[in-house]
């Protein structure tokens, strides 16, 4: 029997890279983080995932402490506060928005056992974390953890991660929900495989593993209930991994519509028309989509405020207030596809060519509403639940 660990029994090494101090330094990191972006953003397209010397520069910004407990010397942020720094880095690079969304991941983290949370805290705070969760496979139970084998997809931002997860089948123990393996990114292979239209710079590979030992300290319940009691550990989990998705579309639709604003309405028609904000149908256009962006905006963060004020006072956060953040982050994602429709449509004829500067906010914009937690069925699960019905979808809300 072979066993494969890159490090053996199990064990986890994190870089000591570590987020610039909090306040202005930390600001003036993630601002140097979007210039470089802007620069190189071309570059990750191409190259189909973030290297980790840009993921450098955003954990020095801050962007992977967001949900470490002060229990384990964090300093957590509150989510809407988070969710406005990956909508900005959206509005320059939807791709890498999406990757820097998990830097909110390590809230999963807050069902690991708590020796097992102080252990990983106390080499870094800065942990970014990718995990192919899906296809949930059988591991084998052994004395002490478990061996992992299979090949999990969609591990976005992989290749520049310090920690992996791979999804396994839970039981009646976890209520039914995945429970996740946690291992170093040297323990397992990437499978470099990811050939889409959008969301090229995620680097969303499958990622295999062959009979990996896992202790059982290294794995944790996806979405269970955390061992750490404070309010970035109340705030709901598997509602917030939803959020951190559809708020790189309130990115991605803002990147397009500064664009056709700012830039295209100055354009002229190839047939010699007027420029093209001078017409009836952008100026119309570019309105209602103004207005369908910043309504869905309001609901999604309205919603966010509200239930992080429960988690700060210890109050109890509903089962229709956690449907109520995944409706709004649907709606968002959905209104975001249509607002980035919107600005293509208006953009006219040149908004075609590949390297034309929407077609990074189209490709990327469209994608957040397919993600599973995003997608068409959840605005009738959200319905469900508001009706005090059995929602019919696994883990939801």
């Amino acid at each position: 029997m072979t066993v494969r660990t890159a490090l053996g029994n199990g064990e986890i090494t994190l870089s000591d890279v570590e987020a610039e101090p909090a306040g202005a330094p930390r600001e003036s990191a993630f601002k140097h983080a979007l210039e470089v972006l802007e620069e190189r953003r071309t570059e990750f397209n191409e190259q189909g995932f973030v290297p980790r010397d840009f993921m450098t520069l955003l954990k020095k910004a801050g962007l992977f402490r967001v949900s470490v407990p002060t229990a384990f010397g964090g300093d957590p942020m509150p989510p809407a506060e988070f969710l406005k720094l990956v909508e900005q880095v959206s509005e320059v690079d939807p791709a890498t928005g999406w990757v820097a969304s998990f830097g909110s991941a390590s809230g999963y983290f807050a069902s690991l056992p708590v020796e097992s949370q102080r252990k990983l805290y106390a080499q870094s705070k800065d942990i970014v974390f990718a995990a192919g969760m899906f296809p949930m496979f059988e591991a084998e139970k052994v004395e002490g953890g478990y061996l992992c084998t299979g090949e999990w997809q969609f591990a976005s931002g992989c290749k520049g991660a310090d920690l992996l997860g791979m999804g396994l089948r839970g039981g009646p123990e976890t209520d039914g929900k995945p429970l996740t393996a946690l291992v170093d990114r040297n323990a397992v292979e990437i499978i470099d495989n990811w050939d889409v239209a959008g969301m090229k710079a995620t680097g969303s590979h499958n990622v295999r593993a062959d009979r990996v030992f896992v202790p059982d300290e290294m794995t944790f319940v996806r979405g269970g209930q955390p061992t750490v009691d404070e309010p970035i550990t109340r705030y709901p989990g598997l509602a917030y991994a939803a959020q951190v998705l559809a708020v790189v579309s309130l990115g991605a639709a803002r990147g397009a519509l500064d664009y056709v604003t700012n830039i295209g309405s100055a354009s002229s028609s190839i047939t010699g028309g007027t420029a093209k904000g001078n017409r009836a149908a952008y100026k119309s256009g570019l309105a209602k989509a103004e207005a369908d962006l910043r309504s869905a905006r309001a609901f999604f963060y309205g919603s966010t405020e509200e239930v992080w004020a429960k988690a700060v006072a210890g109050e109890e956060i509903t089962v229709q207030d956690k449907a109520l953040l995944r409706l709004a982050a649907t709606h968002a994602a959905h209104m975001s596809r249509e607002v980035v429709l919107s600005a293509f449509n208006i953009a006219g004829t040149g908004a075609i060519f590949e390297k034309h500067p929407l077609q990074r906010f189209l490709q990327d914009g469209i994608i957040p509403a397919q993600h599973a937690m995003l997608q068409e069925q959840t605005f009738e699960a959200s319905g469900a639940i508001l009706l005090n019905l059995d929602a019919d979808l696994p883990s939801f809300p």
